[in-house]
């Protein structure tokens, strides 16, 4: 057997799925395996590996052994020659592993290889080739002098910046993405070191192989995509611990004692230099635009504050008491500020419309409260009227300025309208534009183009594959979704690159999928949609649930003596009312049938009431309760549950 293919999976069912669509494609032009070790994931991978791949070989642990031990765990099973160890968040081209296996048979000093990697735009990947992390080196990367200067074979050693993208080089380390090794070095020099949990593996292994006399190439005749990137949760302080402390075990162990002193040294700096980094970077996204509302805020109150006190009510003298500055307007802003949280004004995306929202909400709810103030603490409604516009305008303006200036998160309206284009064969491509019409996205058009330049255009499709240019431009498209069925890799990863500098976003359907996947990150919930894709899920939504939960409840418990006359069932109706208080329930939840779990719907609490509760009749077929609950979680806001309440009222004792 030629190839043996080892992916270590951790709950990214849908990523996983369409690399083994692009290796099942791959290995048609060579003999080889493939392997799945599965870390316990709890998305859904075992049960689509089983339905979907039974020819993969499943290793399925019963709990996260790290990257290492799950790769080792495979090799020791495999008979390959070569031994490839490969990202779930990849797509290889059609012919990646003939092309690979050629080069490592015309060059027996090789151990082991890399190739280019683009992300999810084409854009090229600099991890693509490595050098080793030696003191000097990781200086220059850590201090960020190889972020200066790109192209300098001293300064930019880390990404080996001076060699060219497009030319065959012997490298010092292979990305573990994807990572070619001859079964023979293997043998020789020993698995992965399981000493790395997760990071720094790959440069152990690549070093090791130099150590041994071979060599490592990277290898630019083929392509793969990694969803990943190098960016990926670079902010996260917990990532800046286990990555150089990877670094910290690699010098240990193959360097001399001095120079592993002053790596150690080094990295230990940099990491307590980096976290701190992450950590004010992580406050800094959180915390600037709530500290800008607040400051302009109270200081636009205390102007209105002055200038309504010295024009009207204090024009022939006197002033507001200390009470009103010291108390009054600094809970004023506070319940605007609260209000406009509780709103999503402080979730991405920032938008206009959400914070103009909560500061209604909170304006109103002042002006209650104003009215049930004693006589010496009401000092103006204009003050409160006044106020609310100022705020207004000091949150448009911010939102408005962080959308000029692209800043991450920003938009003008409530949703981007989505554009898109689907290009495949005639049934495919009308398969994924009814999927993509079926999530929560809501597309503003969805045009087809034919992918076969022979064919004769349906009535509705747009074009052709060589007028996509021409269509982006006319139809204002963002957004290009390729069906993998219809067309080979090499082809998609060719027209992300040339179709690069336009800006769209990419996403790649695979054949029979319920999924569609691309830009730049496993880690961004934005880029994968799938039929449940689920509004109920998103944090605001979640919010906005427990808040008329517990709202409900609380108005409930409050009215309990009148309502016990209205509502059946009233002892149990107490107990929910209790329960819901509590966090045990929530008033409304997913109609009761197996199908939820089959599904796999986002968990949520227990309902009192479910969506069927406003049926009239209780007989209801289980394909119907199935679509319900889809269309409840995917299309889910708060006023559904309001509506459910009112309108299943009497049933709230079930």
């Amino acid at each position: 057997m030629k190839l043996s293919v080892i992916i270590v999976n951790y709950n990214v069912e849908h990523f996983l799925e369409q690399c083994l669509f692009s290796v099942r494609k791959a290995l048609k032009l060579v003999e080889g395996e493939v392997f799945v070790v599965d870390n316990n994931s709890v998305d859904g991978s075992l049960k689509m590996l089983r339905e979907k791949f039974p020819e993969v070989k499943l290793i399925a642990n019963k709990h996260n052994l790290g990257f290492s031990r799950a790769n080792n765990q495979a090799i020791r099973q495999s008979k390959g020659e070569y031994v490839l160890l490969l990202n779930p968040d990849t797509v290889v081209e059609d012919d990646t592993f003939s092309k690979v296996i050629a080069f490592m048979d015309a060059h027996p000093d090789a151990g082991g290889l890399g190739v280019n990697m683009v992300d999810g735009r084409g854009k090229f990947l600099p991890e693509s080739k490595r050098g080793l992390p030696t003191p000097l080196t990781s200086f220059y990367k850590i201090f960020g002098l190889s972020k200066l200067f790109p192209h300098s074979k001293r300064f930019s050693r880390y990404h080996l910046g001076h060699l060219d993208q497009y030319e065959t080089n012997e490298v010092d380390v292979l990305a573990g993405a994807f990572m070619l090794i001859r079964r023979k070095v293997l043998d020789e020099i020993g698995l992965l070191d399981e000493a790395f949990f997760m990071y720094g593996e790959d440069i152990d292994l690549s070093y090791r192989i130099t150590l041994a006399g071979y060599k490592n190439y990277y290898f630019p005749e083929t392509r793969i995509i990694h969803y990943k990137g190098e960016s990926t949760k670079k902010s996260s302080v917990n990532y800046v611990f286990v990555f150089y402390n990877a670094m910290i075990i690699f010098a240990r162990k193959h360097f001399s004692q001095k120079r592993a002193s002053t790596f150690t040294f080094l990295i230990n700096i940099a990491i307590y230099f980096r976290a701190f980094l992450a950590i004010v970077s992580r406050f800094m996204q959180k915390a600037i635009l709530p500290f800008l509302d607040t400051v302009m805020g109270f200081a636009g109150l205390l102007l209105i504050k002055e200038y309504w006190g010295s024009y009207t009510i204090y024009k022939e003298g006197g002033a507001y008491p200390w009470l009103l500055v010291a108390v009054v307007l600094p809970l004023y802003l506070l319940v605007w500020l609260l209000s406009v949280f509780l709103s999503g004004g402080y979730d991405k995306p920032y938008n206009i419309p959400k914070s103009l929202r909560g500061i209604g909400i909170g304006s109103v709810f002042i002006l209650v409260l104003y009215a049930l103030l004693p006589e010496s603490l009401r000092f103006s409604r204009a003050l409160i009227l006044f106020g609310a516009v100022w705020l207004a305008v000091v949150m448009a303006a911010t939102r408005f300025v962080g959308y000029l200036f692209h800043a991450d998160g920003f938009q003008l309206g409530r949703d981007i309208s989505k554009r898109f284009i689907v290009i495949g064969s005639k049934d495919e491509a009308r398969r994924v534009a009814d999927l993509l019409k079926s999530t929560a996205i809501k597309p503003e058009f969805v045009g087809l183009v034919e992918v076969n330049e022979q064919l004769t255009l349906p009535d509705d499709f747009i074009g052709h594959l060589r007028q996509v240019p021409d269509i982006m431009t006319i139809y204002k498209i963002n957004e290009i979704i390729f069906c993998s069925k219809d067309i080979p890799h090499q082809l998609i990863i060719d027209k992300m690159v040339e179709w690069h500098h336009t800006m769209v976003d990419y996403k790649i359907a695979p054949e029979d999928s319920l999924s569609i996947i691309g830009s730049n990150s496993i880690n961004t919930r934005g880029d994968l949609y799938t039929f449940d894709i689920k509004a109920i899920d998103s944090v605001g939504n979640r919010r906005s649930k427990r808040l008329f939960d517990f709202t409900a409840a609380l108005f409930s418990l409050l009215l309990f003596p009148v309502l016990a006359f209205i509502v059946v069932a009233p002892h149990r109706f107490l107990k929910n009312i209790i329960q819901v208080l509590v966090g045990h329930k929530s008033w409304v939840g997913y109609c009761k049938t197996a199908e939820a779990s089959a599904m796999r719907l986002p968990l949520i609490r227990e309902g009192v009431l479910s969506p069927a509760s406003v049926f009239q009749s209780e007989n209801i077929e289980a394909e119907l309760i199935k679509q319900v609950n889809i269309l409840y979680a995917r299309d889910y806001n708060v006023w559904k549950d309001v509506a459910i309440f009112f309108r299943a009222f009497r049933k709230l004792g079930s």
